[in-house]
């Protein structure tokens, strides 16, 4: 494995960041192919599960879902893919990657560090994947950990009320009232029990400012408000279908977004 090309997808929400990441892995590593840029949780999460990666860089704090919603999911889906965490918060990190199972860089990340962590990754590609139980333990621990070390990720207060329109009608809605937003390549719906309204805010600027533990992405195209799910259901393909409280349609879920529904 350490004589192969390694594909590898990078996942980081800040432009300047994404960029100068993806620079220096061409640089440094040059039997690296990366397969996908993405600057969201959700993104990646797709990314990953069409071209199964051998490596993943997640920043930990991404719009929609966080790179820990990833790996979990990842975890699930059964890819064999090293996960590498780009973080800012480096108080939780020494302790909680000494296991081995996965690595971090800590922002600003440096070609020394980022050198030293490809090999350790080739390494462990070599040594073949961990256990499951192990890696599951070691995300369940970073989890606990992320809110105490990291209480600023999230400054702001989660929005509150949108305006929309609907035809010539401009609307201000409460966004508690929101059943489900699903976007398109020029606007984004938003779906209450009283009707659709639209939007110019793109899907992902929505999910930097929603409250991430109730609004979850689903679908690329789509986020839903899970005081709005009455069930979810998975077919034989592990796609999933969500009936919603007050409204009649269904939601298609990505199977790779069926881990978030696991212990629905």
């Amino acid at each position: 494995m350490t004589d192969s090309v390694i594909k590898c997808v990078v996942a980081e929400d800040e432009l300047l960041l994404r960029d100068a990441l993806v620079s220096m892995l061409q640089e440094v590593g040059p039997q690296l192919e990366i397969v996908a840029v993405c600057e969201d949780g959700g993104s990646a999460l797709e990314a990953i599960a069409a071209h199964r990666p051998q490596l993943a860089l997640l920043d930990i704090r991404m719009p929609g879902l966080s790179g820990l919603e990833v790996a979990s999911s990842v975890l699930e889906l059964g890819v064999r893919t090293e996960i590498v965490f780009v973080t800012a918060y480096d108080q939780y990190a020494i302790e909680a990657f000494e296991r081995g199972a996965v690595d971090y860089l800590l922002k600003p990340v440096t070609r020394e560090r980022l050198t030293a962590t490809l090999n350790r990754v080739r390494e462990r590609l070599a040594r073949g994947a961990p256990s499951p139980d192990q890696l599951g333990a070691l995300l369940a621990r970073l989890a606990a950990l992320v809110p105490q070390a990291a209480p600023s990720a999230h400054p702001a207060a989660p929005l509150v009320w949108l305006t929309a329109s609907r035809g010539n009608e401009t609307r201000l809605i409460l966004v508690d009232d929101v059943i489900y937003f699903q976007s398109d390549s020029k606007y984004t719906a938003v779906l209450t029990k009283d009707g659709e309204a639209l939007l110019r805010t793109p899907l992902r600027d929505l999910l930097a400012v929603l409250d991430p533990a109730m609004f979850k992405q689903v679908h690329r195209s789509t986020v839903v408000n899970l005081r709005a799910v009455a069930g979810v259901t998975r077919d034989d393909s592990g796609k999933g279908v969500i009936r919603l409280r007050d409204r009649p349609e269904t939601l298609s879920v990505s199977q790779p977004f069926m881990a978030l529904f696991r212990n629905m």
